[in-house]
């Protein structure tokens, strides 16, 4: 008989602090997502103010309005372009900085992977400040006589900057879990190095660069704060047109661009977590 047994009766100090933790998720979840979802609600309030909480009936006019606004539609087409661009340039960076850091040593390697994080850690007002002064200095923030897309080359160099460690971060988790020995056991065989980075690095990397890929066009598309201060005075993103228009009013058509925003952000983010799962069981 052991000397030491697990008393499996529960106290009342037991079911106490379960519920004091289900009333914490409960509040942390109503504080987090209440206003998410009435703002979702009210996108279809029928009523002229965006602000009115008396709910007037329910109508779908104002998403009408808003995909009919050719000024949120031209920022629109400027946040997907700048997203695409920068998630492209961001996972071809990524997917090289992490199999740098994964598969070799080298002298200052932690530095290295202090300096690559570094845009994880900083605020974004310091990095946005940073950049503006960086472009104003090289000349390249804009004086009006630039054309779309070309345009946009400021802001796409800012995403990229904060976006690629992101994406590095998420291929070199997966990298972690590559088998080296099916690596060798391919050279041994006579195949060549791009001929094993073609055939079995790169389909293990797939999960992994697709995940990076979601999560940086999800921080390109939303981002608000390096954007405002990147862009030039003849370039609007969709976040930044949204700050516009609420500065002035808040409308039942904000509610609604601010809803279709909401609703891309969640199901890329859903897409990145499912490939994240696949990463760890496979």
């Amino acid at each position: 008989m052991p000397l030491f047994q697990k008393n499996n009766t529960a106290g009342p100090f037991d079911y106490s602090r379960k519920w004091l933790l289900r009333m914490v998720f409960i509040v942390g979840t109503v504080f987090l997502y209440a206003p998410i979802v009435v703002l979702i609600i009210f996108s279809f309030n029928d009523s002229k103010r965006g602000g009115n909480i008396i709910w007037k009936g329910f109508t779908t006019k104002y998403y009408t309005k808003a995909f009919g606004n050719e000024e949120l539609m031209l920022a629109f087409g400027n946040s997907l372009t700048i997203a695409v661009a920068s998630t492209v340039i961001s996972v071809l960076l990524g997917a090289l900085t992490a199999i740098v850091l994964w598969r070799f040593r080298f002298p200052f390697k932690p530095v290295y992977e202090g300096l690559v994080s570094l845009p994880i850690v900083i605020p974004e007002i310091c990095m946005g400040v940073s950049l503006a002064m960086f472009f104003s200095q090289m000349g390249w923030m804009q004086t009006g006589d630039s054309h779309w897309p070309f345009n946009l080359t400021n802001i796409i160099i800012a995403h990229i900057t904060f976006s690629f460690p992101f994406a590095a971060m998420v291929i070199r988790t997966r990298l972690q879990s590559f088998n080296r020995e099916m690596e060798e056991a391919a050279k041994d065989l006579g195949a060549s190095e791009f001929r094993v980075f073609k055939d079995i690095l790169l389909p293990h990397m797939k999960p992994g660069l697709v995940a990076g890929a979601l999560l940086a066009f999800t921080l390109s598309l939303d981002d608000f704060v390096i954007t405002f201060f990147t862009s030039g005075p003849n370039t609007v993103t969709f976040p930044v047109k949204i700050y516009s228009m609420v500065r002035f009013s808040v409308t039942p058509e904000i509610n609604a661009a601010s809803t279709v925003l909401i609703i891309m952000t969640l199901v890329l983010t859903f897409i990145a977590l499912r490939y994240q799962r696949v990463d760890s069981t496979s």
